[in-house]
C-alpha cells in the first residue's frame, strides 16, 4: 500500500505544479469569463429563473439535474475539505476558493452547455451524455472519451466515494463510543445503505437527492447564520485574517504547494468540481428548450456549493476563537473534523459536534449517491452498449464495497487518491472545452439574442452553423 501511495504522491506533485492544473483552471476560467462578458454576474438572476422551469412530461427537470450534480458537489468537501484548507493553507484559502468558484461558474456553464448540445437520445425520449460524448462527436476522439470515462469511474466510484466514507466516519472520533472497530461498523452500514439505493436505479437517485439536498443545505446554512450572530464581535477580525493571508504573495510563491492559493484551489475543485467534467453528465439528462439554460443552472450549482455552503463552514469555524493551526497532526495532516466540531462546540456546546456528525452523515450519503450517478453512463460509453444485468450487479456491488474500504483506509491515502483523480480529469476535460468553447459561446449568444427579443429561447443547431449531427436540436 505504501508503494502505491508513494506513486500517487509523485503524480500529484506534478499535477499541482503552477503550470499544470492551477493554470488550466484559472486561465480557462478567466478566458470563459471574458468570452461570455462576465455572464456569472449578468445572468445570475436568469439562472435562478431557469431552474424553476418544468420539463415535458416524463423528462428530468433542470431542478432534478441540478440536485443530482449538487448532491455530488455539496458533500463532505463542504465541511472537511474547507476545514482542511483553513488548517493547512491558512484563512486566505477561503478567498481563493471564492475566486475559483467565481471563475469556475463560467467554466461550468461552457462544459454543461456542450453536454446539452451533444447529448444523446434514449429510446423513451429521455437524454444522456457528458464530456465523453462531446469528445467523441465534436473532437472525433472516441479514444479520449473512453479515457475520460475511465477517469470518471476512478474518481467517483473510487477516489471521491472512498473519501466521503472516510470523512464521515472521522467525524465520530470525538465521541466516547468511538473505538478501533467503529470505522468498520460505520463503513459496513454506509455500504449497505448505498447498495440499496444504487440497486434501485437512476430514478430513485434523482428522487432521493431531490428531497435530501435542499433540506440539508437550508438547515446547514441556518445553523451557520446562528453561529455568526453569536460570534458577531469576531466578524471584522475574521475578514481581516482572510484578506491579509490571501494576499501574502511572498508566502504564496515562496512555497506554492502549501500556500493558501493552492489549498484554496485544491479544495475548491474538490468541492465545486467546475472544469472536471462531472456535472455535465447530469446536465445532459435535463429536458430543456435551449442548451444554455442548463449551462446557467450548473453555474448556479457551483455558486450554491462554494459561495454558500463552503462559506457557511468557513465562517462557522473562523468566527470562533478556536485556532486552526492547533489541529495539525504530527504527520502534518489535518484533524479537519476535530477543528469543525470544536469550533461549533465552543459556541453551541454539545449540540455542535452532534450537529456536524448529523450534517456529515447527510452530506456524505448524498455525495455517495450523486457521485455514483455519473458512473453507469460512463460504463455504457466504454462498452458501447447497455451493461448486462450481471455486469451491472457486479459493478454496483464493487462500488458498494469501495465505500467500506474508504471508511477503514488511511487519511493520507484517500485524500491523495482523490487529488490525483480530480487532477487527471481536469487535464483531460479543460483542454477539450477550450477547443470546443466557441460552440458554447455561439450557443450563449443565441440565447442572449432571443432573450433580448422577448422570447423563451429555443435552440436549433443550424442557427449557429453547427456542423455535427445532434439527436435533439435539428
Amino acid at each position: 500500500m505504501d508503494l502505491i501511495h508513494n506513486g500517487i504522491l509523485k503524480v500529484v506533485d506534478v499535477l499541482y505544479q503552477p503550470w499544470c492544473v492551477p493554470l488550466l483552471l484559472i486561465a480557462g476560467g478567466i478566458y470563459f469569463t471574458i468570452r461570455t462578458g462576465l455572464m456569472q454576474v449578468r445572468f445570475f438572476g436568469e439562472s435562478i429563473r431557469v431552474v424553476k422551469e418544468r420539463p415535458a412530461q416524463g423528462g428530468i427537470s433542470s431542478f432534478g439535474a441540478l440536485m443530482v450534480s449538487t448532491a455530488s458537489r455539496v458533500g463532505t468537501g463542504n465541511i472537511i475539505g474547507v476545514s482542511t484548507a483553513i488548517i493547512l493553507g491558512g484563512e486566505g484559502a477561503i478567498f481563493w476558493m471564492w475566486i475559483t468558484a467565481f471563475l469556475g461558474g463560467a467554466t461550468a456553464f461552457v462544459e454543461s452547455t456542450l453536454a446539452q448540445i451533444y447529448k444523446k437520445k434514449n429510446p423513451d425520449g429521455t437524454s444522456y451524455g457528458g464530456p465523453a460524448f462531446y469528445m467523441q462527436q465534436a473532437l472525433k476522439a472516441r479514444w479520449l472519451g473512453i479515457i475520460f470515462s475511465i477517469l470518471i469511474i476512478f474518481t467517483y466510484a473510487v477516489g471521491y466515494n472512498m473519501l466521503a466514507a472516510y470523512n464521515l466516519q472521522s467525524t465520530f472520533a470525538v465521541f466516547s463510543f468511538y473505538g478501533d472497530y467503529t470505522p468498520h461498523i460505520i463503513g459496513a452500514i454506509l455500504a449497505v445503505l448505498f447498495a440499496i439505493i444504487v440497486l434501485g436505479g437512476a430514478k430513485r437517485l434523482v428522487h432521493v437527492t431531490g428531497v435530501m439536498v435542499p433540506v440539508m443545505g437550508v438547515i446547514y446554512v441556518a445553523v451557520a447564520i446562528l453561529v455568526l450572530i453569536l460570534n458577531a464581535g469576531n466578524i471584522p477580525e475574521m475578514f481581516g485574517r482572510i484578506f491579509s493571508s490571501a494576499f501574502d504573495f511572498q508566502a504564496i510563491f515562496g512555497g506554492f504547494a502549501g500556500s493558501c492559493l493552492m489549498w484554496g484551489l485544491k479544495r475548491g475543485l474538490y468541492s465545486n468540481e467546475a472544469g472536471m467534467g462531472s456535472a455535465p453528465n447530469a446536465a445532459a439528462t435535463a429536458d430543456v428548450s435551449h442548451p444554455a439554460k442548463q449551462g446557467l443552472v450548473q453555474m448556479l450549482s457551483v455558486f450554491i456549493d462554494t459561495l454558500l455552503i463552503c462559506t457557511a463552514t468557513a465562517f462557522m469555524c473562523m468566527s470562533t476563537d478556536v485556532i486552526p493551526k492547533n489541529f495539525i497532526n504530527p504527520d502534518e495532516s489535518a484533524n479537519a473534523a476535530g477543528y469543525v466540531q470544536e469550533s461549533l462546540g465552543s459556541t453551541l456546546g454539545q449540540f455542535g459536534p452532534m450537529f456536524i456528525a448529523l450534517a456529515m452523515t447527510l452530506f456524505a450519503f448524498t455525495t455517495l449517491i450523486g457521485n455514483y450517478s455519473y458512473c453507469e453512463g460512463c460504463l455504457k460509453f466504454i462498452i458501447k452498449k447497455d451493461p448486462s444485468p450481471l455486469l451491472l450487479l457486479i459493478f454496483r456491488l464493487c462500488a458498494s464495497a469501495l465505500v467500506f474500504v474508504g471508511a477503514v483506509a488511511e487519511s493520507g491515502f484517500v485524500w491523495d487518491t482523490a487529488d490525483l483523480a480530480q487532477g487527471l480529469m481536469v487535464v483531460t476535460n479543460v483542454p477539450s472545452i477550450l477547443i470546443l468553447g466557441g460552440v458554447a459561446i455561439k450557443c450563449f449568444k443565441d440565447y442572449s439574442k432571443q432573450k433580448k427579443e422577448g422570447k423563451d429561447p429555443h435552440f436549433v443547431a443550424a442557427d449557429i452553423d453547427l456542423k455535427q449531427d445532434t439527436d435533439f436540436w435539428k
